[in-house]
């Protein structure tokens, strides 16, 4: 059978599809093919994706069909999609929602679709320890404790769990969101903010109440979760990832909702208190004394009988508060974050404990609609003295990334950048302090790490949105919840290896939509033919898969 020529996948009978980058109809089959598979490598000209397990669970909980995928890949297909491929994508998309967790009065049960898949899980040597008694041919009752954890021992098992068990009711609280904000700006919830916050609460039903939304950096992810404080009624726990964004959260909540100050209480390192929407961060609550000691302030999970516990960037979710989740099955969870990309591999335990993907929108539809500003993204290689490349050739392997991340030959085009850009909101942000105090000095501008007080922080990013400051120097604390919106130029001179969430997470510091509608730019520093081309390889999947392409410039030298 001759290939549909203006099409542009491949898919492989080992269930990886190849995407022919410069086929007619590329891009229709990128979006038709990113809801249910995994990018995995993206050079110049063929990408290569994966059909995997979780991203068809995914695919399915958000409403996606098995047929609907098989039939995305037949559409979009230069040749006959293997037999053993529409088979595997079919049966694994049938097998969410092939085991139900129901209450029945206070019990807990566990009913399987068929005799043979409860014959299966009950002698699985993980899932089965938690089904404690056998009630007919295809139902278990369940210690309402084991909650959790069975979840994570099914989706292990290939059987992911639609948890329709419901959950405890939280103490009322009563908030709305206001038409107009306490600043005096109109104020309007945004078409798929409302979307994302109806797909998780899902009209208060059994089917809606836990899982996660995936929005870009700068497209509201704050508002969605109001928009859920709202609908749920009832208080709320939200964990942050600093105290930076804990203070965002408390500005936003208290410009754009009916609540009063004195509702909203802050759990970190400056004090203790506990209110009715009550905001913490993910490094109070994993603090402990000594590494055998218990974790002391996991007990706020359970100081109060929250309604609703939300878990900002949750792709950072730490094991602790993993394993803290794991008993919290009976309240609604609700997970935000720009990528479900875990650099860990635990998107499995995100999946099974904060809940499936209830909604997600790529990023380049956000920014046809100027929702969030248009990026161009430039890799930079840079070349190393004769001196460096003689350093970086005698070390070993892991301090190489090092020799070359400092590449202090990084920042002439640092200064090129900002002298490029004289109207440019700058911010310059890397991994090493060493670097960015050499380049603080040199751009006689501030730098911002973890070491620099709160209060100096905090004026630091109100000079830069006044205008006051243009450029602004940032170790990885500016990878999260840094509210600057008029920043249009991000410099990465070094960064974590080959994070992809990193990556997501800096471009996303530059996508809040601009005034003028003036375009960002995204600048990434790397030293040519040195492993950190190949971790910068790595880091762009995420943003690929997203649509974004990066432009290559090469310095000329050595």
């Amino acid at each position: 059978m001759p290939p549909a020529s203006s099409n542009a996948l491949i898919v492989q009978s080992d269930s990886t599809v190849l995407l022919e980058v410069h086929a007619p109809r590329a891009e229709e089959a990128r979006e038709a093919l990113a809801p249910f598979a995994e990018l995995v490598r993206s050079p110049e000209h063929v990408h290569t994706y994966r059909l995997t397990p979780l991203s068809i669970w995914n695919a399915r909980s958000a409403g996606l069909s098995g047929a609907a995928m098989v039939a995305a890949l037949r559409e979009h297909s230069k040749y006959p999609v293997p037999g053993n491929v529409a088979t595997e994508v079919a049966e694994l998309a049938a097998r969410y929602g092939r085991v139900v967790l129901t209450k029945n009065g206070e019990a807990l049960m566990c009913t399987c679709f068929d005799r043979s898949t409860a014959e299966r899980l009950a002698r699985d040597k993980a899932v089965g320890p938690h089904l404690e008694d056998r009630i007919d041919a295809t139902r278990f009752r369940v210690l309402p404790a084991a909650r959790g954890v069975l979840k994570q021992a099914l989706v292990a098992a290939g059987f992911p769990a639609e948890d329709l068990a419901g959950y405890a009711a939280g103490e009322e609280m009563q908030v709305a969101l206001r038409e107009r904000c306490r600043s005096g700006a109109s104020f309007e919830v945004r078409d798929y903010q409302r979307g994302a916050a109806d797909a998780f609460h899902l009209a208060g039903s059994d089917r809606g109440g836990s899982g996660v939304v995936v929005l870009p950096c700068g497209a509201g992810k704050t508002i969605v979760g109001m928009v859920a404080m709202a609908a749920v009624g009832q208080t709320t726990l939200i964990v942050a990832t600093s105290l930076t964004s804990v203070k965002q959260w408390r500005r936003e909540i208290l410009d754009k909702t009916t609540l009063p100050e004195d509702a909203i209480a802050e759990y970190t390192g400056e004090s203790k208190a506990i209110g009715p929407v009550t905001l913490t961060t993910y490094q109070v609550l994993t603090w402990r004394a000594a590494r055998e000691s218990e974790f002391p302030h996991l007990a706020l999970f359970r100081a109060r009988s929250w309604g609703l516990i939300i878990y900002d960037e949750v792709h950072l979710l730490p094991a602790p508060v993993f394993r803290v989740t794991a008993d919290l099955q009976a309240r609604r969870r609700l997970g935000l974050t720009a990528t479900l990309v875990r650099e860990d591999g635990r998107e499995g335990d995100v999946f099974a404990l904060i809940g499936p993907k209830r909604y997600d929108v790529p990023w380049r539809e956000l920014e046809q609609r100027a929702w969030i500003a248009t990026a161009v993204c430039t890799e930079v290689r840079v070349p190393m003295t004769e001196a460096r490349r003689m350093e970086y050739a005698l070390a070993e392997r892991r301090g190489q990334f090092r020799i070359a991340a400092e590449n202090p030959e990084k920042a002439a085009h640092v200064r090129a950048v900002v002298a490029s850009c004289p109207e440019g909101r700058v911010l310059v942000i890397g991994e090493y302090l060493s670097q960015l105090e050499s380049l603080a000095r040199e751009m006689s501008a501030p730098l911002v790490t973890g070491k620099t007080p709160q209060v100096e922080r905090e004026k630091l990013y109100d000079r830069f949105r006044r205008g006051e400051l243009r450029h602004l120097i940032l170790s990885k604390v500016g990878n999260f919840a840094i509210d600057l919106p008029d920043a249009d130029v991000l410099i990465q001179v070094s960064g974590m290896f080959g994070s992809r969430q990193e990556e997501a997470q800096r471009l996303g510091r530059i996508l809040r939509p601009k005034a003028n509608g003036r375009t960002a730019h995204f600048f990434s520093l790397v030293s040519r033919d040195t492993r950190e081309e190949d971790f910068a390889h790595h880091r762009k999947l995420f943003l690929t898969e997203q649509g974004y392409s990066y432009r290559i410039e090469i310095v000329p030298g050595a």
